[in-house]
């Protein structure tokens, strides 16, 4: 794959995955490092004139109107970083910390941070070669940006701190000097030019939308399943039925489920069912289709945070002038997040409402109670069910939102904050819980379709291939067994997505 080339826009949560889970390496156009140079150009300028400028030569947050003098200038960015680092507990996911560092480059790109060149080419160097801090992953408070997490990423650049290389956590000299990176120190605002930005949070909730994404897909995917299972009316899932009311994502959902029944008997009519259908299997389309407009209106807030210029002050070299504000504000980001971590709790309900009526033999259209063929002796998938009820009732919790739990901080000068970072921890949570109950109704479908094929002859193309690969991975329950190693294992058959990219290899895209 080629680098990915910098330019300070078109930065996609695609993008982000490519860099941060996968390795794509990047480099920085010509145009932007020329933005760069000519930004510290004009803020050098100022230095030298003595003009005021926050987090330059003034103190930050309740000491912004401290002036500092010309030798604390020099070390200030190093004590700024110091204090900064004040993060707690676990490291953060590698691809969080590299989604970050992309993120941060990006913002440098538009030549309106006014840190030296050599600060963005060592993190683009710092990518490209596999270094990556340890970073605590709590401790931001999103805004100011993530200051705590992004310290321990600007230690590396004074040669500090930790960082994993080559698989090993090592002092972040030693990383640098394996590299062959060279440590640049930090001057005059390069220390807050690095830290000042919500681009662990932002980069979290790339990497969770492009997930998420992947999620619902398999979600519609489980739904088709279950849908034949239990010999639903294939009507309300004709695309011309969404097309008329307009949503996008209820359009695109129909469109997906139609793709995976097609072929199947249910679908071409060859087999009696119900006029109307229960809520939890005719609703599918609309709230599926609810979840994708939500999840691609996040998308559209993290991508123009992706690519703007998350920084305080911001410096405008055709102005000559510097502004300082709260463009590191993380709500334009996390309050579409909590609706992106929602959803997949609204969905993951849906979900086991029709693994309930799989179980339940009164709403089942004649399956075996609990998808045993010993009721009584056998419980079957009865406990799968408290099992995926459990995970849900975390989720729930979960989506109670951050955005609204801002406590003052800085003798009041923080007196609003985002909480993004609770946002964007707790909705990996979601979705952890998530990949266990769909893989739960999964298992549950695949047991029922094997009792219906006594019955009907053709499932649809998508929904038999999906059928197939769970039986690669769980077997048929004939008599009781422990079941939480095919809890377990349906739950890593759902994050690692072979369930759709064999349905998808079968019947073409479902987005």
């Amino acid at each position: 794959m080629n680098p990915l080339v910098i330019t300070g826009n078109n930065l996609t949560i695609e993008n982000v995955v490519e860099v941060a889970r996968h390795g794509r390496k990047v480099e920085l156009s010509a145009d932007a490092l020329e933005r760069i140079k000519v930004c510290r150009a004009m803020l050098e300028k100022k230095i030298d004139a003595n003009e005021i400028m926050y987090g330059v030569n003034t103190g930050i947050g309740e000491f912004s109107e401290v002036v500092l003098d010309d030798e604390q200038v020099k070390q200030f960015q190093k004590y700024l970083v110091y204090n900064h680092a004040a993060g707690i507990g676990d490291p953060a996911p590698i691809e969080y910390i590299r989604g970050a560092m992309l993120g941060r480059i990006n913002v440098h790109a538009h030549g309106n941070s006014g840190i030296r060149p050599v600060i963005t080419q060592t993190l683009v160097d710092m990518l490209n070669k596999g270094v990556t801090p340890f970073v605590c992953q709590k401790g931001s408070v999103g805004a100011c940006g993530d200051l705590a997490p992004m310290s321990q990423i600007a230690l590396l650049l004074m040669g500090e701190g930790k960082a994993y290389y080559e698989g090993e956590l090592l002092e972040g000299k030693d990383a640098m000097d394996k590299a062959g990176i060279e440590v640049p120190g930090l001057r005059a605002r390069d220390g807050l030019g690095t830290i000042n930005g919500s681009n662990v949070l932002t980069a979290m909730s790339a990497i969770f939308l492009f997930d998420a994404n992947n999620w619902l897909k398999q979600a519609e995917i489980a739904a088709s399943m279950s849908l034949e299972a239990l010999r639903a009316n294939m009507k309300p899932y004709t695309s011309l039925l969404h097309e008329a009311r307009g949503f996008s994502g209820a359009i695109r959902s129909a469109k997906a489920i139609e793709k995976c029944v097609t072929g199947g008997d249910l679908k071409e009519g060859r087999v009696k069912c119900k006029v109307q259908d229960a809520y939890s299997m005719r609703s599918t389309t609309q709230v599926i289709g609810a979840a994708h407009d939500a999840l691609a209106y996040a998308k559209s807030q993290v991508e123009i945070e992706l690519n703007g210029v998350g920084d305080n002050p911001i410096f405008f070299p055709d102005k000559d002038l510097a502004l300082s504000g709260a463009n590191f504000q993380g709500t334009p980001v996390s309050v579409p997040m909590e609706m992106a971590g929602t959803v997949i709790t609204m969905i993951s309900v849906l979900s086991e409402r029709r693994m309930n009526r799989l179980n339940n033999h009164a709403l089942s259209v004649g399956l075996p109670a609990f998808l045993t063929k010993g009721a009584g002796m056998f419980s079957g998938l009865m406990l799968s069910q408290y099992t995926a009820d459990m995970q849900i009732v975390e989720q729930k919790i979960l989506s109670a939102p951050a955005s609204i739990q801002s406590i003052p901080a800085a003798a009041d000068q923080e007196d609003f904050v985002s909480m993004g970072m609770n946002t964007a921890i707790k909705n990996f949570q979601i979705l952890d819980n998530a990949y266990g109950v769909l893989g739960i109704e999964f298992m549950a479908a695949a047991q029922a379709l094997d009792f219906r094929k006594e019955e009907i002859e053709t499932f649809g193309k998508g929904t038999t291939k999906a059928w197939q690969t769970v039986r690669k991975h769980v077997e048929f329950l004939e008599i009781d067994r422990p079941l939480y190693p095919d809890h377990t294992a349906m739950k890593e058959l759902v994050k690692s997505c072979e369930i759709l990219k064999e349905v998808e290899a079968e019947i073409g895209s479902l987005e």
